[in-house]
């Protein structure tokens, strides 16, 4: 409720919801891509090959299980974390249904490296509208607080279990996962500030 009385609602809705559309689409050019997925979505690519269901509808029901695991840790979610469960699935969905599959490796580079660009956008926009935490960045935030690590520490291990598993079980590792692990941090933090909506509580009469 804090969230919502904290001002400018409507622009922080526009953005979360942009946002997260953005995000979904650049999941989806980084996988037409075909050259290493996302680490997350490595996991995704993998459990597909065994789950007769859809990209986006596995990464809406483990961002529902990771929510879950916000119990234990004490999380407590926003309106943006519930809008991220589902707007990115959903998203990406549609931006694969419109991307063709294509062997051209000059079009599929171009899609890495804008999914990529894209990704750390759409991350600096939903973070920036101040509506809460994805499910993933919440579980790790909480994680490195019960623990006392560091959350670069504890996102690093996160990422490499994922990763490990999602290839075991024939997810699409390649140079774009290494990619997006070194680029990721550096860039949504320099696009942040951009996209930051000042709030301000109500101040009592």
């Amino acid at each position: 409720m804090q969230q919502l009385r904290a001002g400018r609602l409507p622009r922080r809705l526009l953005q979360l919801v942009v946002g997260l559309a953005i995000y979904g689409a650049s999941m989806a050019m980084v996988v037409r891509g075909a050259l290493g997925a996302i680490p997350w979505d490595v996991l995704h690519t993998g459990l597909i090959e065994h789950i007769p269901i859809t990209f986006g509808q596995i990464s809406i029901l483990l961002a529902m299980a990771v929510l879950l695991m916000w119990i234990p840790l004490r999380q407590m979610p926003g309106l943006g974390t519930v809008a991220n469960v589902f707007l990115v699935g959903l998203a990406a969905d549609i931006a694969l249904a419109i991307l063709p599959v294509t062997g051209d490796i000059g079009v599929r580079l171009a899609l890495m490296l804008g999914g990529i660009l894209l990704n750390a956008m759409a991350t600096a926009m939903y973070m920036g509208s101040q509506l809460g935490p994805g499910p993933r960045d919440g579980f790790m935030t909480g994680l490195a607080r019960v623990t006392g690590r560091s959350i670069r520490l504890v996102r690093t291990l996160i990422e490499i279990a994922v990763v490990v598993v999602g290839w075991m079980l024939g997810g699409a590792v390649g140079v774009g996962t290494v990619l997006y692990a070194l680029a990721i941090g550096p860039l949504a933090q320099w696009m942040l500030p951009w996209f930051t909506v000042e709030i301000r509580p109500r101040q009592a009469p």
